[in-house]
C-alpha cells in the first residue's frame, strides 16, 4: 500500500470530491450523490484530523468490495473512522452508491462535554470489515439524526447551532453504540463459531509450549489470528461472555495454573515461568486477584 495521503482540513476532502466548499470549516454533512468521482479518481489509503461517520447502501450491482470482502449494499452499512487512523477504499466508486458522510473536526468540540466522551465510543477503531449493519427502522433514526445536523449547518448560524449540532452528534453516537450492542446479541451464529474458534485457539496455544516460548498471548495477537480488530473482538466478547480478550487470556492462564498447582511438584516461580510470565511477582499478583488466594494456599489446600 502506497504511504495515505494526508488529508488535514474539511474543505480539501471536499475538493477531493469534487464537492463545494463547506459551510462550516469543521463540521460538514455530504451525500454521496454529490461526490463526483471518475473510475481514474478512486481514492487510495488516507489520513485525516478529523472524525468521518458515513452510511453506504444501494451500491451500484447490490454488492461491493469493502475491505476484504464483499457487502450486500441494499440495507445501511455504517463506519467510523477516527483522526489519524489510515483508512483504505478499495475498488468501489464512492458516486455508485448511497448514503451521507459527516466530518467533524476535533475542534468543533472544544469546550463540550462530547470532545472526551467521543473517544470512549470504542467503535472509532474497529475495523471498515466489522462496519455497523442497521434495519430499515434503525437507518431511519440515523438519517433523521443527519438530517438535523444538515439542516442546523446549512441554516442561518446562530448562537445555538454549534450546541444543536453537538446535541445531535451526541444522540446519533448514543444510538449507534446500541445498534453495536444489538448486532453482537443478534449475530449469534457468527459470534458462537467465534468463541468457538477462540477456545481453539487458545487449547493449541496453551497445550503446546507457545508460552514458555512465545510468552503470553497479546490481544492483537488472538485477533490478528481471528481476523478482527482488537477493540472489536473485546467488545464482542464482552457483551457476548461478560468477558473481554485480555480477560478470557487470563482466566485460561488461571486454570492451567491451577492444574500445575495441583498435579505437579513444580515451584511457584517454575509455574511462572512456564506460563509464560518474566517475573514471578506478577503472576503471583494475578493468580491472587482472580482467585482471592495466593498460588502457595491454593497449593495447601490439596494437601
Amino acid at each position: 500500500m502506497k504511504t495515505p495521503e494526508k488529508v488535514s482540513s474539511i474543505s480539501t476532502i471536499h475538493h477531493f470530491l469534487g464537492l463545494k466548499r463547506p459551510k462550516n470549516p469543521l463540521v460538514s454533512v455530504f451525500n454521496f450523490d454529490d461526490v463526483k468521482l471518475y473510475p481514474e479518481t478512486i481514492l487510495g489509503a488516507i489520513t485525516t484530523d478529523f472524525y468521518v461517520i458515513a452510511l453506504k447502501k444501494d451500491c451500484a450491482g447490490g454488492k461491493c468490495r469493502y475491505g476484504q470482502q464483499y457487502y450486500d449494499f441494499d440495507e445501511g452499512i455504517m463506519y467510523f473512522i477516527a483522526p489519524n487512523q489510515v483508512f483504505q477504499f478499495n475498488d468501489i466508486l464512492l458516486n455508485e452508491v448511497k448514503g451521507f458522510v459527516l466530518v467533524v473536526h476535533p475542534d468543533f468540540l472544544h469546550g463540550y462535554r462530547l470532545a472526551s466522551e467521543i473517544k470512549e465510543y470504542g467503535y472509532f477503531s474497529y475495523k471498515a470489515n466489522e462496519a455497523l449493519y442497521l434495519s430499515e427502522k434503525e437507518e431511519k433514526i440515523i438519517f433523521d439524526i443527519i438530517d438535523n445536523v444538515g439542516g442546523e449547518i446549512d441554516g442561518n448560524m446562530d448562537t445555538f447551532t454549534q450546541d444543536l449540532v453537538v446535541s445531535n452528534l451526541e444522540l446519533l453516537l448514543k444510538y449507534c453504540d446500541r445498534y453495536y450492542n444489538r448486532q453482537f446479541l443478534t449475530r449469534k451464529k457468527v459470534n458462537n463459531n467465534l468463541l468457538s474458534k477462540l477456545e481453539s485457539l487458545l487449547d493449541d496455544y496453551f497445550k503446546n509450549d507457545n508460552l514458555l516460548v512465545n510468552g503470553i498471548p497479546t490481544v492483537h495477537f488472538i485477533a490478528e489470528q481471528l481476523h478482527l480488530s482488537a477493540n472489536y473482538l473485546s467488545d464482542m466478547l464482552r457483551i457476548q461472555t461478560g468477558r473481554t480478550t485480555q480477560q478470557h487470556i487470563q482466566h485460561r492462564l488461571i486454570e492451567k495454573a491451577k492444574e500445575l498447582l495441583s498435579t505437579t511438584e513444580l515451584s511457584v516461580s517454575e509455574i511462572a515461568y512456564q506460563l509464560g510470565f518474566d517475573y514471578p511477582q506478577s503472576f503471583h499478583r494475578l493468580f491472587k486477584a482472580r482467585t482471592s488466594v495466593s498460588p502457595l494456599e491454593f497449593r495447601a489446600s490439596f494437601d
